[in-house]
């Protein structure tokens, strides 16, 4: 078998969400199977240098890739979530995006302190949903080891902003 191009199974589609931003679609890469699994093994094989606990997957597209994860390194995940989707009390913080402001949030009884955090995401562009969702970790007394992304702007440099160390799959300028 060849090896694949992920590359190839991700579409760009000009002017979304707001005129001049090029959105990166992974829905052709989540469709097929040989591609989606070539992506989580990739991160599975990078995830082996270090020792992680919990992974912190980021709403919504975060969960797409932090289950699976946690489900192969045999260890819980847990969900950093946009405003009004999870219960109980909240830890929040605000952040910038590239074209609007959000809100993250993580319950304050998830058992995180102490314990070895990997964060994953779908992109990394500003950096403000993985700092945010780092800040919102260091809160409840965990440590952002590691942020994993299916996708890097490198041109944004995101990663700048960040205290965990970052790995991406795919990078685009």
């Amino acid at each position: 078998m060849s090896k694949l191009n992920l590359y190839d199974y991700v579409e760009t589609i000009a002017d979304f969400p707001k005129k001049g931003i090029l959105f990166r679609d992974i829905s052709p890469l989540l469709e097929d199977n040989l591609a989606y699994n070539a992506l989580i093994s990739k991160m599975i094989s990078y995830v082996k240098n270090y020792k992680i606990d919990v992974v912190a997957g980021l709403d919504a597209r975060g969960f797409l890739f932090s289950t699976l994860l946690a489900y192969k390194l045999k260890i819980g995940s847990l969900m950093i979530r946009k405003p009004n989707k999870l219960p109980g009390n909240l830890l929040k913080q605000t952040y910038s995006l590239e074209y609007a402001d959000s809100t993250l949030s993580l319950q304050k009884n998830r058992i995180i302190k102490n314990k070895n955090v990997l964060i994953v995401d779908d992109l990394l562009a500003t950096g403000g949903t993985l700092k945010c969702a780092e800040n919102l970790i260091d809160k409840a007394g965990g440590h952002a080891r590691l942020s994993i992304v299916a996708i890097e702007l490198l041109s944004l440099k995101g990663r700048l902003k960040l205290n965990s160390d970052v790995f991406s799959i795919l990078q685009y300028d």
